[in-house]
């Protein structure tokens, strides 16, 4: 294994950072016990805000404490990681699509609600915006960082049945609204100062995936096409930032109590996607053989910052470092050692309430994992 030695190989001034993470942490029990008393009226508003901040300012403590260097708010006023935009924009309902989840044990559950535009798409409030301002006044030293679901999950789930044809006649005029959402929401976000924005793409991912490529066929959609619009559209919300804020895209292939949606390497996709979105780094899950191989990274630009997900959030079992040392010197004969960084390959509580199949203390030692591989890669952190 290569051992960094430059300064540039050894820390990194601006994000994302040589030992990062996703976003989601598992909610405190405490938090979970107030959301469900907010919920039957026996708490209110304030209360619930009250839980909220405390349940953030002790997350963000434990990110600082273990040496990363960007902090989230955990996600813990969101229901769910993309629940957050959409019960935020008004005209959005749901309806049940066809994708569901699959299971290590071969079982699959059924389709998940996905988003629709029942009515013309409005911004009236901020999405994150004032979630940012509370988390940028929590941190004391870390980088606070904003997640979003990204664009094209407003739509891939349900493809044509993603807007009410009598609202969006022509899917073009959804595009254009949604466009206009998250430039006003970036916007709101750098005049409170973010300089890292992290935007969650399940849709993408799930290009990889013959089946799902088929399905997109099946509903009259090209899935090349397809691909090709969805990198226009994030270059169509990424392009309104300032050279201060960092855009990070995290591709998953879904995460809910250890089970997952697609599988397929990112070949299918990767000369398209990496080489036309202009983002400044890529969060790629690569936890399981399900996400295939490094040589897809081949088409990185040369100025892209790519963070190897290596360490799994499905499974309480702690990774090797011997063997992550050894996948990222893989990783680096095809992105060099000095453009890679290190994190978990997702958050680990995209799902509300407490289901997930690890525990607070698995959560600790995974990152902690994430921390001290990375020093002992890069050279320190």
């Amino acid at each position: 294994m290569r051992i960094a030695g430059s300064d540039e190989m050894t820390e990194r001034s601006h994000p994302p950072f040589r030992a990062d993470h996703v976003g989601s942490f598992l909610r405190p029990e405490r938090l979970m016990t107030a959301v469900r008393a907010h919920r039957t009226g026996g708490i209110g508003e304030a209360e619930l805000r009250e839980a909220q901040d405390a349940a953030i300012r002790d997350i963000v403590a434990l990110q600082e404490s273990l040496g990363l260097g960007a902090a989230t708010d955990g996600e813990f006023r969101r229901r769910g990681w993309s629940a957050g935009f959409i019960d935020a924009v008004d005209g959005f309902g749901l309806r049940e699509g066809t994708i569901g989840f699959r299971a290590a044990d071969g079982g699959r559950s059924s389709a998940e609600l996905s988003p629709y535009a029942k009515e013309r798409l409005k911004r009236t409030r901020p999405i994150v915006a004032d979630d940012f301002v509370f988390l940028r006044d929590a941190v004391t030293g870390a980088v606070p960082k904003v997640t979003m679901p990204s664009p094209p999950v407003m739509h891939y789930f349900l493809g044509p049945r993603a807007v009410d044809e009598g609202t969006y006649p022509d899917i073009e005029d959804y595009f254009s609204d949604l466009s206009a959402i998250y430039r006003e929401e970036i916007a709101a976000l750098e005049a409170a100062g973010c300089t890292y924005l992290q935007l969650d793409d399940t849709a993408l991912p799930c290009h990889c995936d013959e089946s799902f490529r088929s399905d997109v066929a099946s509903r009259g959609e090209d899935p090349e096409a397809l691909t090709g619009r969805y990198v226009e559209l994030i270059n169509a919300v990424v392009d309104a930032r300032s050279a201060t804020m960092r855009v990070a895209v995290h591709m998953c292939r879904g995460n809910l109590k250890g089970a997952w949606m697609a599988e397929g390497g990112y070949e299918a996709i990767a000369e398209t996607v990496f080489g036309a979105t202009r983002v400044d780094a890529w969060f790629m899950e690569y936890d399981t053989e399900r996400a295939g191989g490094f040589e897809p990274l081949r088409f990185m630009p040369e100025d892209r910052i790519v963070v190897l997900g290596l360490v799994s959030t499905k499974t309480p079992v702690l990774e090797s470092k011997d063997e992550l040392k050894r996948r990222i010197d893989t990783a680096a004969r095809y992105v060099p050692l000095e453009r890679l960084c290190l994190s978990p390959q997702c958050g680990f509580s995209s799902a509300p309430g407490r289901g997930q199949v690890i525990t607070d203390d698995d959560q600790k030692r995974k990152l902690s994992l994430v921390v001290e591989t990375a020093a002992e890669v890069w050279g320190g952190i």
